[in-house]
Parts: structure tokens; C-alpha cells; sequence
């Protein structure tokens, strides 16, 4: 009985995507150019796969999102280039001097080639220590150990890894579209709203709805009515970098050193995106290509949740998730012009087998 039901829905999408010129995401592998995709309770339940996994683009896909990211679609987002002022998103590497989570701090050698002549670089670095993307090898859905499209421990170290995943992927595709930015900390300022970017603060779908309100920006999917575009690049203001930048040396290194545990009374917090199930549906049914905020978690941590939003955004969803980038002068840019979308472009380190990368992004207006 099921398949005439499933072939009179079929028939039935078929039709409405005639009358409002849609095309619909019905079967697998999902054709990126669809201008229709399944909400968060409406995936496809997949073989082999967890409970919510969108592993829709094929077996062999790793990069997840990134797909969205088609020609027409970084056509259209070049459109937001109208007065050509750049803003770089990259803090230097030098910074934070003490990275959180007990990660190594980034160094830097001069290489004399020959004196007075040639010199070279050598840098020493944890690519999860500054501006950075979460690659999907970063972190995995914790119950089944899967990370994104069914990739595991075993294929990224062990005796035989292979090249799963690996960031080089999305350097050979490439990162570029339409950004928009959430000022929340901005927001949260003219409102009167008090909160430590240090400490354990999520922001809820209700205040970062609000948050775009003001901005004139609605947040919701255009398939909901909103102003969100299928491949949009999210970027969220939480303040951390203000705070960052505004501590002496000695405080700032001594927060970055707080106690590391898993579990709720984890030393390190930091504000962030809040775990509930409206953020979960709305950073899902949005279809971002990418999402990113400028703490060092992006999530507000630690999760007091059993699950946490790298879970679901980078392992189930395959969705890149960056953290600590500069946005500040961006939000300065966006507010100064009056408009709080502009083309990103992004270009991750080319390095088979890699976990993580360096954002090297750039906003244009």
C-alpha cells in the first residue's frame, strides 16, 4: 500500500512544482539546483545512516552543503557586490596568544635563505587555533561514530586512512556567496540585553529572530516567507572578539586556561547559538551552505543538552561551521551602508587528509 501513496505524493509535488515554477527535492541524490528541499521532519530516512543524517548527495559526496553552492547561485550572490569595499574576517594568527580548549598556540619562524637576500616562513600551528573552519572530520555524531557520510575514526588516522572528508575537498570546490550577518551583539547592546561573551549564554531562535527584525532582515527560509536564500552563508555576532580585544594580556590567557571537561561544569564558556529544538529546525530548514559566528564554539558552551550543534551541523548535516572570525569590522560596514548581506568568498587550505582550515574569508560590498 505504500507505494501508490508515496507515487500519488510524488505526482501530487509534481503538480504544485508546475503551478508555482518550483522544482523539489524528491529523490535521491538530491539535484542541487532544486529550489525545494525537505524540512528537518521531513528528510529521508536513509540506510545506514542516524536519525536526521542528510546524507542526500550520494555515497561518495563530502561536500555536504558546499553542493548549494552552485554557478547560478554564486552568480546571483556576486549581485551584492555594489561598491567594492572589502572586509577581511581573518584575525591575525597570533591571536588568541592562548587558544581556548588546550590547543597549541600558533609560531612563526624566519628562515634565512641567505642573509640580506632570501628569507622564508615556517609556521607551527593547530588549525582549530585562531579563525578556522570546523571540517567535517572535526567532529562526529556521538551515538553512532559516524562522522558526516558515514566516515570514521578509522578512515581519518590508523593503519590505512584514507582521504574521507578530508578538507581538500572544499578547496577543490570552493567557498563563495551570499552572506548575511546577525549582529546580535549589536542588538543585544541597543536593547539593553547584559551578557558575558565568556560565560555560558545561548541565544535563542526568539532573540536571534528579533535580533534580524531590527536589522530589517526576516530570518526565516524563503519557503516560509522569510529572507533567507537555499545557500546562504549565516554569520552571527556573539561579541567574543570585542571582549577579546578589549582584556589585557594576562586576563584573556588566564580565561582561555579555565579547566577543559566534557559536561556541563566544563571550565571553558562561552556564549554562543542556543541548542534548542526551534534553532535545530530553523539552521536545518534554512539550508545555509555554511554557518558562522565569531566565539570560540559557535554554540553557547558547554551544551547543557545531551547532543551539541556540532553534531548535527557538521556530522548529520555536513553543513561548515566556522568560529572566531573577525566581525567586527564587518558589523561596523553593515550598519554604516544599511544592509547586512554581502559576497563571501573563502578559500580552506588544500591539504589531503586535512581535519580543519584556516577560514581565509573575505566579505565584498
Amino acid at each position: 500500500m505504500a507505494e501508490p501513496k508515496n507515487t500519488s505524493n510524488l505526482r501530487l509535488t509534481q503538480i504544485k512544482d508546475f503551478l508555482t515554477m518550483n522544482k523539489t527535492a524528491t529523490t535521491l541524490p538530491w539535484d542541487p539546483d532544486c529550489t525545494k528541499f525537505p524540512s528537518r521532519k521531513e528528510l529521508p530516512s536513509i540506510p545506514g545512516a542516524p536519525e536526521e543524517a542528510a546524507w542526500c548527495w550520494g555515497e561518495n559526496d563530502y561536500l555536504g552543503r558546499l553542493n548549494f553552492l552552485t554557478p547560478s547561485r554564486v552568480a546571483a550572490a556576486g549581485k551584492e557586490i555594489r561598491t567594492g569595499e572589502i572586509i577581511p574576517v581573518n584575525l591575525p594568527l597570533t591571536i588568541p596568544e592562548a587558544p581556548a580548549f588546550g590547543r597549541e598556540p600558533f609560531r612563526h619562524e624566519i628562515k634565512v635563505l641567505a642573509e640580506n637576500i632570501a628569507y622564508d616562513d615556517i609556521y607551527h600551528l593547530n588549525t582549530q587555533s585562531g579563525t578556522q573552519w570546523d571540517g567535517f572530520r572535526h567532529f562526529a555524531h556521538i551515538p553512532s561514530g559516524s562522522f558526516y557520510n558515514n566516515t570514521k575514526g578509522e578512515d581519518i588516522v590508523g593503519p590505512h586512512p584514507n582521504q574521507k572528508c578530508s578538507i581538500h575537498h572544499w578547496a577543490e570546490h570552493g567557498i563563495a556567496g551570499r552572506g548575511v550577518l546577525l549582529d546580535y551583539r549589536g542588538y543585544a547592546y541597543k536593547k539593553g540585553i547584559n551578557y558575558d561573551p565568556y560565560e555560558y549564554y545561548p541565544i535563542s531562535f526568539e532573540q536571534l529572530y528579533l535580533c534580524g527584525k531590527d536589522q530589517g532582515i526576516d530570518i526565516r527560509p524563503q519557503a516560509q516567507g522569510g529572507d533567507i536564500r537555499i545557500g546562504d552563508l549565516l554569520f552571527i555576532r556573539s561579541g567574543w572578539v570585542e571582549q577579546y580585544n578589549l582584556k589585557s594580556s594576562e586576563e584573556r590567557n588566564a580565561l582561555a586556561l579555565r579547566p577543559h571537561a566534557l559536561g556541563k561544569d566544563d571550565g571553558q564558556r562561552y556564549a554562543g547559538v542556543s541548542q534548542e529544538q526551534r534553532v535545530l529546525d530553523w539552521l536545518h530548514d534554512c539550508y545555509f551552505a555554511a554557518v558562522a559566528g565569531d566565539a570560540p564554539a559557535f554554540e553557547a558552551w558547554p551544551s547543557h543538552e545531551d547532543y551539541h550543534l556540532h553534531e548535527y551541523i557538521l556530522a548529520l548535516w555536513g553543513m561548515p561551521l566556522g568560529e572566531m572570525l573577525d566581525l567586527e569590522r564587518l558589523a561596523t560596514k553593515c550598519r554604516e551602508r544599511g544592509r547586512w548581506t554581502f559576497f563571501f568568498s573563502s578559500a580552506p587550505a588544500n591539504v589531503p587528509g586535512g581535519v580543519s582550515s584556516h577560514v581565509n574569508g573575505t566579505a565584498v560590498f
